[in-house]
């Protein structure tokens, strides 16, 4: 009987019963190889493409420095995430609820909204780079018909939850790496792509622009890289889920963007056309892996905004999350983001680069708050229980620690930014290179260490860190 239920587990996809609770050691069916591949096969998508076009399309920086931008940038940010990701085996809880620990109960909750936010937003915009994709292929395909049937599919997949999304990362990782690792020499190979170009030169806005937006898309990661290996093994260990994470999200962001980078080169104004422009039938075969792919892709980001929209709704309600919760939750928000992408199809490039430099804005004084409150303050011990009391136990409803070096990382940032909607006054004698994110981390991350020690918290929390005796949802 063993037995067989052992050869059923792993022939059969398992529907997903566990939403936003701490991951039972007996659930936990993850494996360094198959973390590597989600972060892999998550990164090859035309959205990548369309990121990595911006260093020579958008910028026009030089094909070599443009990579030499995306890989450092890419480098950088991709510690954070695999930071956030190594607490994932030990606490066995989504990364945004452990943001209580820092915020407190409610106070998390805010930012899992900022999370959701984004992930709804990349969950549209895949499904337009998807679109796009198919549209140069196939001109006369309806858009909007194409984004519904695309959005079905991520839905589809996320209401399975991660077994599927799982196990479908894997294969993908394998055809999409082999797509471009065919596609790209082929480029390489062709002069007009490679030539240089008279209206291209280095610049340092342009250099450091792109090396900013390389950090903001690995740490566009760091709010759902733990919902992903809280499912590994707790004796797995952090080493083992931070370079599984580190090593899936570089390898593979710097691989898709630098074609990207040779695209964007190649047409400016239309990247994914130029795979079909310059490389006839194997380009067209390469944009439908591309749209197809994305759809299944999309199920990862669509279930990181349903973890967040289920963080968000027991924080704000006394209500029990249930799995029919998660699958109502996830239908709600398959929908909502298939209405952005619908009506969001007009001047994407602008749009989305102006959508990743807010990410990023954002997402650096939380992710410093975390990380210092992990790794320094906490060292990793937190009592899960009082993370799902609704008075947040020891870590209170709102906690004014969190919350105030959270404003004052945002505030030091106003100086230094450089948007298309906002350029603060510091950033022009820098010659507008976006630095604004390292003053955030530095200034939030001390901030944070020295209000906890100020106001003498630093040992709040650090009576233990095991998983909820009884169901979370039944405690007060």
């Amino acid at each position: 009987m063993n037995q067989q239920t052992q050869v059923a587990s792993t022939t059969f996809v398992k529907f997903e019963q566990e939403h936003i609770l701490p991951i039972p050691e007996t659930k936990r069916t993850g494996t360094p190889w198959s973390l590597f591949a989600i972060w892999v096969g998550l990164n090859m998508m035309p959205l990548a493409v369309v990121t990595g076009a911006v260093a020579s399309g958008g910028y026009g920086l030089p094909i070599g420095w443009s990579i030499v931008a995306i890989l450092v940038g890419n480098v950088i940010g991709a510690i954070g995430a695999a930071l956030h990701a190594a607490q994932g085996p030990h606490l066995g809880i989504p990364q945004m609820l452990q943001a209580r620990a820092q915020f407190g109960y409610q106070g998390g909750g805010l930012f899992a909204i900022i999370a959701l936010v984004m992930f709804l937003g990349f969950f549209a915009s895949i499904l337009i780079v998807a679109k796009d994709s198919l549209a140069v292929v196939f001109p006369e395909v309806n858009g909007s018909l194409a984004i519904l049937v695309f959005a079905a599919i991520g839905v589809v997949l996320c209401v399975f939850g991660y077994d599927l999304l799982r196990r479908t990362m894997v294969y993908l990782s394998v055809l999409i790496g082999v797509t471009v690792a065919i596609t790209m020499p082929l480029l390489w190979l062709k002069p007009d792509v490679t030539a240089p170009r008279a209206d291209v030169a280095f610049s340092y806005e342009g250099f450091f622009g792109m090396l900013a937006i390389g950090i903001v898309w690995q740490l566009a990661y760091a709010p759902y890289v733990s919902d992903y290996t809280r499912y590994l093994p707790k004796k797995t260990g952090p080493k083992s889920a931070f370079w599984s994470t580190y090593l899936g999200l570089v390898g593979s962001s710097v691989f898709v963007m630098a074609l990207g980078v040779l695209l964007g080169a190649a047409n400016p104004n239309n990247p994914l056309a130029a795979l079909s422009d310059h490389l006839g039938w194997i380009g067209i075969i390469a944009l439908i892996i591309f749209a197809v792919s994305s759809a299944l892709i999309n199920g990862v980001e669509l279930y990181c905004a349903v973890m967040n929209a289920l963080t968000v709704l027991q924080s704000s309600f006394r209500m029990t999350v249930t799995t029919s919760t998660r699958v109502v939750t996830t239908l709600v928000c398959g929908a909502v983001a298939t209405l952005v992408a619908l009506l969001g199809q007009g001047d994407f490039m602008a749009t989305f680069e102006s959508f990743l430099l807010l990410l990023l804005y954002v997402l650096i004084p939380w992710s410093a708050i975390n990380l210092a409150d992990y790794f320094i303050i906490r060292r990793g011990h937190y009592v899960v229980v009082d993370l799902f009391a609704r008075d947040g136990g020891q870590y209170g409803r709102w906690n004014r620690v969190g919350l105030t070096s959270y404003a004052i990382g945002l505030a030091a940032q106003l100086p230094f930014m450089v948007t298309p909607l906002f350029t603060g006054p510091l950033a022009a004698p820098l010659r507008n290179l976006d630095l604004a994110w390292l003053i955030g981390f530095v200034v939030t991350g001390v901030a944070y260490l020295l209000m906890v020690r100020l106001t003498n918290t630093a040992g709040a929390g650090t009576a233990g860190s095991e998983l909820p005796l009884t169901p979370p949802a039944a405690r007060p």
